[in-house]
């Protein structure tokens, strides 16, 4: 430690003052110094764009960067400005140790409003507000009868808060610490910033590293009318930081040497210069520790050597009393009522007082809103790592009874304190509470996270560890690591003799649902679905939910997912859950579909019957989706927009972020199946990354992200997307997914002229389709594998291929094939030169896909309908071909355009120059004729009428209202006027 004398101000430039003195190069202020700087340093700019965005409200901001930097300090200054002046700020907190209690930085938010709400009557929604707002309740109007559906209680909450916001008048709602959100507030923000209030700005401050992705997925919910603005604060330089030294030292300026010795050793972090300073206040010299500046992570909250070693002088610098009180406060981490901290505290009541007197005196410690803790988390995480742990484990006990008197008890907090003071019988009880609590409360996240502490814990008994993992296989599923809870789940049931009969068969359920749902080893979650089958006698909807799963599972042939759907069919109306009772239908329906059994159809008219064609409980949109997944695979594509965009529509009432973006990814593979690719990549690409951990769903993406690739010309994406779906086609036994792969494989080979490739892949097609009984799912693949195999000189392989599929297809619901096959039997022309009967085939081809919606292909077959009529010297080839470019340019299929603008070149027909960046020029634009389609669709004319007025199709309105719909920002159509100002 050395003392550096050198920083004087006649060496370094430290302008000296009259009524100052200096200590070691930096001029002493007579008064104390200051805890924190009077003015904000280096953020102006910062401020000022933020104070600009909010006050355009309505608004959403966020404030990124990291522990110490300054984010709730550019908040408190937000609230001076005069700008804002008569806007109501509510701030609230996301916290470490998580309480199973949705919505809580919400509410911390909200109860800021007690006292402080005029006389105005409330909407009556707010009515619903009174369980999470008792200090309001007379100001509340009156409490709304409860329902029994959890999802639409949620709901109404969503309503009444957001209600409750906009009649506040400009308002800032700030939450704090979003790194630390939890699921329930991150499906409130989606819900609320879809359309907020018109005097609402909701702000929010994280650290970007330890984001999760529903933080950042939220800056992609506002429509185009939310001011918008994402700063991220970084280190101060080297000026800033004298700058702030000088504020700090209430001295007019300090040496640039001196400032670039802080920056140098506090990385320019304003907390590590503050306490840096702070601690020189104490010593009254300057002090190098050290040859640099380092960092190390330290639990989940990194703290700098220099924040520690400055904090923990200052500690040392207090008495034993006041020492005491920190020691007790880092041990909370949390803000805690007076109460708790002097009973936490190793010290008589009288101690504890002097000591709180000395720690809040000093800076070390605050009070906010009644509330004592650490002015910031850095700090307290400094003290607490310095206690010895010993003294640790008993501070944390006491912790944990303190808290255990409050009400309502705050279960996580001690839960967590439990487990940190080495006590394994109170923790499991505490934890398995607050794992129930989260459970009642739709906290699925939170209860998974304490579920999977528990069951890795040696201290349970039999029936302890039994009763823990049926409740963590309930909730597995939305676990951030779902695959890492097979592990314990599987040692739970390594004594399943000893387990009764009732609780086994709900655990091989779960973990076989659990297998099937992140694709791992596909014959032991066959196996275990099976054994739960028998096992289930009492449970007819997990009995049921087993049989559906074990279809949904089985590679063997179409047989055997029939039989368990319809086994599965038998015991649905013992089934006492209505709404579940339409999600296993379904599942049933789904199956069907995919097989090609026209069942299928019963099966979803039967749960169009019991919801009235309009889900409303959550199962019954998930019910819609499963119909519509399958239906839009199957090549139903108009009945599965129909089901998905009623599933999407209900679940808009729900505010279930998840199911919603399981909706948005089936919507996405619906919207390359017919043709609407405005944006699709960046979609597919974006819901790949959010299923990562969700393969059943990702692999969706891949299937058809490979096949958009390829049509975008992007061939070596093409090539990494079909590597990626073959894995986890192999992974999942996902068998109906080949067909895909195939067409893929089949148009890079041929693409490359790797004709034997080619034939190859369309060879292993084959062999699946016949193995497994795919046929349906194979007519997405028989042109592409005709094509490969003629091109292979294997014509009559090609022939004998189709005769066999015409065959297997008979009886079957496939509506693909019609097309499929009129395509292929032109394709089998070509080698023969009968140019007039493949020009006739591709024709009815076309007409075929475009009654299907399936543009991409109908101009596939009319490019090859146009080079079929050059060969033959047929007349309207050119019309043909500019037919089929035209269909390329408007989807964006560069990949195709060029090979039709190279037979155009071959023929001397001139094509509209290629516009490279197709329809995505406009950006989030709309283009012109998608808003002169919008301001028709908003003045209220049908499809049909904006088609016969514009002398268009119906589907291209429907595409380019689409488009319009998401570049506004809007969900429905009914909101058009208001976006496009059309009254």
């Amino acid at each position: 430690m050395a003392v550096l004398r050198h920083f004087v101000s006649g060496q370094c430039g430290c302008h000296r003052v009259s009524d100052r003195s200096t200590v070691h190069g930096v001029a002493s202020p007579r008064r104390p110094a200051r805890l924190t700087s009077p003015t904000l340093i280096g953020r102006s700019d910062e401020l000022d764009r933020l104070t600009a965005t909010v006050a355009r409200h309505p608004a959403f901001s966020v404030v990124e960067g990291e522990a110490g930097i300054g984010k709730t300090r550019l908040l408190a200054e937000l609230r001076d400005r005069p700008e804002l002046e008569g806007h109501r700020f509510l701030v609230g907190g996301c916290r470490q140790i998580r309480e199973p209690f949705p919505l809580g930085p919400v509410v911390d938010a909200l109860r800021r409003l007690e006292g402080g709400l005029d006389d105005s009557e409330l909407p009556p929604a707010t009515g619903a507000l009174h369980p999470l707002l008792p200090e309001l309740a007379d100001r509340l109007p009156a409490p709304l009868d409860p329902l029994t559906d959890r999802a639409a209680e949620r709901h109404r909450v969503f309503r009444g808060i957001t209600e409750l916001l906009g009649s506040l008048g400009p308002t800032v709602l700030a939450i704090e610490d979003v790194h630390w959100i939890d699921e329930h507030t991150v499906d409130f923000l989606s819900h609320l910033l879809v359309k907020p209030p018109a005097d609402l700005t909701v702000l929010l401050t994280f650290r970007g590293d330890d984001a999760p992705t529903g933080v950042r997925a939220l800056s992609s919910t506002p429509g185009l009318s939310v001011s918008q603005l994402h700063l991220v604060l970084e280190p101060l330089d080297v000026a800033d930081t004298g700058a702030l030294a000088s504020a700090l030292l209430d001295v007019d300026e300090v040496s640039d040497e001196f400032a670039r010795f802080l920056r140098e050793r506090t990385s320019g972090l304003p907390l590590a210069i503050q306490e840096l300073l702070a601690l020189l206040r104490v010593r009254g010299t300057l002090v190098r520790r050290g040859s640099g500046w380092t960092r190390k992570a330290l639990g989940e909250l990194e703290v700098p050597s220099g924040v520690r070693d400055q904090v923990l002088e200052r500690v040392r610098g207090l008495t034993p009393e006041a020492r005491a009180v920190t020691e007790a406060a880092a041990v909370l981490q949390l803000p805690t009522p007076l109460s708790t901290l002097v009973e936490t505290c190793r010290s008589s009541d009288d101690q504890a007082l002097r000591g709180l007197d000395e720690t809040l005196q000093s800076g070390l410690l605050v009070e906010r809103q009644k509330l004592l803790g650490f002015r910031h988390l850095l700090a307290a995480q400094a003290v607490y790592e310095s206690i010895p742990l010993l003294r640790r484990q008993d501070l944390h006990r006491r912790a944990a009874t303190a808290l255990d008197k409050l009400w309502p008890v705050p279960l996580g907090q001690v839960a967590h304190h439990r487990g940190l003071a080495g006590q394994p019988g109170p923790w499991i009880e505490a934890a398995e509470r607050a794992a129930d609590q989260a459970i009642e409360t739709g906290d699925d996240v939170e209860a998974a996270r304490l579920l999977e502490q528990l069951i890795r814990h040696d201290a349970l008994d039999s029936e302890q560890r039994t009763r823990i993992a049926v409740k963590l296989g309930r909730v597995a599923l939305e676990a951030p690591r779902p695959a890492e809870l097979i592990g314990p789940l599987s040692e739970a049931l390594e004594h399943e003799a000893d387990i009764p009969q009732a609780a086994r068969g709900k655990l091989h359920f779960w973990l076989g649902l659990l297998l099937h749902q992140t694709g791992r080893d596909p014959e032991r979650q066959r196996s275990l679905l099976a054994t739960a089958v028998e096992e289930l006698d009492d449970q007819p909807a997990l009995r049921a939910s087993a049989m559906v799963c074990l279809a949904l599972g089985s590679s063997a042939s179409d047989s055997i997912p029939l039989t368990w759907v319809r086994r599965a069919s038998e015991i649905l109306p013992e089934i006492d859950d209505p709404a579940y009772e339409v999600l296993l239908q379904s599942k049933v329906g789904a199956v069907m579909v995919t097989a090609g059994d026209p069942d299928w159809r019963e099966a979803a008219a039967r749960i169009t019957a019991q919801t009235d064609g309009q889900p409303q409980d959550r199962h019954e949109v998930r019910a819609y989706s499963t119909i519509g997944r399958r239906a839009g695979w199957a090549g139903h594509h108009e009945l599965a927009g129909d089901w998905l965009s009623r599933a999407l529509a209900a679940q808009e009432t729900r505010d279930d972020e998840r199911l919603a973006r399981r909706l948005r990814t089936d919507l996405a593979v619906l919207d390359f199946f017919r043709g609407e690719w405005n944006g699709l990549r960046e979609r597919i690409d974006g819901y790949r990354e959010q299923y990562a951990e969700r393969p059943r769903i990702r692999i969706d993406a891949d299937a058809v992200g490979g096949r958009l690739a390829l049509a975008e010309g992007d061939t070596d994406r093409a090539t990494q997307r079909l590597d990626e779906l073959l894995v986890g086609i192999e992974k999942l036994e996902a068998v109906d997914l080949v067909p895909m792969a195939v067409d893929v494989r089949i148009r890079l080979a041929l693409a490359h002229d790797d004709t034997s490739a080619a034939a190859e892949a369309a060879d292993q097609l084959r062999e699946a389709t016949a193995a497994a009984d795919i046929w349906p799912a194979a007519t997405r693949a028989v042109p592409t594998s005709t094509e490969a195999l003629v091109a292979a000189g294997r014509a009559e392989d090609a022939a004998a291929w189709l005769t066999t599929i015409e065959a297997s297809l008979e009886g079957l619901d496939a509506p693909l094939a019609a097309a499929a096959l009129e395509h292929s039997r032109g394709l089998l022309a070509e080698p023969d030169e009968r140019w007039d009967e493949a020009a006739e085939h591709f024709a009815a081809a076309a007409a075929s896909y475009d009654a299907l919606h399936c543009p991409y292909e109908a101009a596939g077959a009319r490019e090859r309908a146009a080079q079929a009529r050059f060969a033959g010297d047929l007349p309207d080839a050119d019309r043909w071909l500019h037919d089929a470019a035209g269909s390329y340019q408007d989807l964006g299929a560069l990949y195709d355009l060029d090979r039709a603008a190279v037979l155009a070149r071959e023929h001397d027909v001139s094509l509209p120059a290629r516009h490279r960046g197709g329809r995505r020029g406009y950006g989030d634009e709309l283009s012109p004729r998608e808003r002169e389609v919008a301001e028709l669709a908003a003045a209220g004319l049908s499809n049909k009428e904006i088609a016969e007025k514009l002398f268009v199709s119906v589907n291209t309105v429907k595409k380019q209202i689409s488009a319009a719909m998401r570049k506004l920002g809007v969900r429905s159509r009914t909101a058009l006027p208001d976006e496009i100002g059309v009254s």
